[in-house]
């Protein structure tokens, strides 16, 4: 779930709070806000998505060489899934 936050709704959501935050801060009092940028914040919170699924990726790649075999049943017990080396021909 920690997991789904961080990748996925910050990166979306975090352009539309820094800037209500920005103009929150800087908004002179009775002064309207006006029309949110709608589109830039679409676009800065999807730019910053893909860079966090893309560090996501990197990151979480095997760096185990060889053949994944994986989990399976013999003589009723279960084998857990592990990497076996490639064999040369």
């Amino acid at each position: 779930m920690l997991r789904v936050f961080l990748t996925i709704v910050l990166p979306l959501v975090l352009p539309t709070a820094l800037y209500l935050l920005w103009m929150g801060i800087v908004q002179r009092p009775g002064e309207s806000r006006g029309a949110l940028p709608w589109p830039w914040l679409a676009g800065a919170g999807a730019l910053l998505l893909v860079l966090a699924l893309l560090l996501v990726i990197d990151r979480s790649g095997s760096s185990r060489s060889g053949v994944y075999v994986p989990p399976r049943a013999e003589n009723g017990r279960i084998v857990p899934g592990h990497f076996e080396p490639r064999h040369s021909p």
